[in-house]
């Protein structure tokens, strides 16, 4: 997202056999050697996102950018690999488990985090992000899938949820589960540890998470469990985040790519889309294929609270 800080590099440097020095050459040392950590550590990354598309769908207030992975992100067709640490390491040592929380499903217990612990059979849509041209668009999306009985899930950035906290409330009077799409949209793989667990308990209270770009190791899924929080990804990408153009895809070949996609990625599926894109103006006939082909929707029983089920009530 827009403003996003860039990310501190930590310095790396090498162990020596200690011999003896004359004091004067200990301190010229020392003082290029912090000069030298100075250099390292407070370059900045350039920022992680695109520009938006002046007066397209989605279009930013000034400055505003899409999310877009950085180079080598994971593919978001299938979400979740992860990098670990920074380094490519997990921190916790190994044969060390971390405590278990409350309705937060072991890591290690087989949890489907691209099913999300949906075993109705149900087919749950997912919106991501943020209306960001017109955030009361959240909540007339929400207001249409309930008159359809139908219960979607939110993952709301918090950097601009956090400025409109009726509409989170709204959704989730309407039916819907609202979860964290983090803080400000950052790869949470490329965050140090202090950055991370700041990315992730800034973001909307709750305990359903989605990463962005669904990318999230070990180490991002350790840290959410500690703070209550589950990772949801999906089953079905719509490409919908994709532009052409500069035109993101059009709602016909956003629903198409649904109505195409396997029966194995439609049964207990979860459906990807965006609040900026056209994905919401293809939601009814996604809905009406999917019943059509027998896969039901995930059914809107009335209101919720922030605490998402698991499995989910579907």
């Amino acid at each position: 997202m827009s403003e996003s800080p860039g990310v501190l590099r930590r310095g790396r440097g090498r162990h020596r056999r200690r011999k003896r020095v004359p004091l004067p050459a200990v301190v010229a040392a020392a003082v290029l050697v912090a000069g030298s950590t100075y250099a390292a550590t407070s370059t900045d990354d350039p920022p992680e996102c695109d520009a938006r598309p002046p007066g397209g769908a989605g279009a930013a207030a000034a400055g505003g950018c899409a999310p877009r992975p950085a180079a080598g992100a994971p593919a978001r067709r299938r979400p979740g690999g992860g990098h670990g640490a920074p380094d490519g390491t997990a921190r916790r040592p190994a044969g060390v488990r971390p405590a278990p929380v409350a309705g937060v499903p072991d890591p290690d217990s087989g949890y489907d985090r691209e099913r999300c612990g949906n075993t109705s059979g149900r087919v749950l849509l997912s919106l991501d992000d943020w209306p960001y041209d017109d955030p009361e668009r959240a909540v007339r999306i929400g207001a249409q899938l309930q008159s359809q009985g139908v219960r979607a899930a939110f993952f709301l950035i918090n950097k601009y949820a956090s400025q409109y906290p009726r509409i989170t409330t709204t959704l989730r009077r309407q039916g819907h589960w609202v979860g964290s799409h983090t803080w400000s949209h950052r790869q949470l793989t490329r965050l140090t540890d202090d950055e991370l667990r700041d990315e992730l308990r800034n973001g909307l209270p709750g305990n359903f998470l989605r990463p962005p770009y669904g990318d999230a190791g070990p180490r991002e899924t350790e840290v959410a469990a500690s703070l209550g929080q589950r990772v949801c990804n999906w089953t079905i990408d719509t490409y919908d985040w994709q532009q052409v153009g500069g035109a993101f895809r059009d709602a016909d070949a956003i629903r198409a790519t649904v109505r195409e996609a396997t029966p194995e990625e439609k049964t207990n599926g979860v459906i990807l889309g965006h609040l900026f894109s056209h994905f919401p103006e293809a939601l009814t006939g996604i809905i009406g294929d999917l019943r059509e082909q027998g896969y039901p929707m995930c059914r809107n029983t009335g209101p919720v609270t922030e605490q998402v089920p698991y499995p989910l009530e579907c």
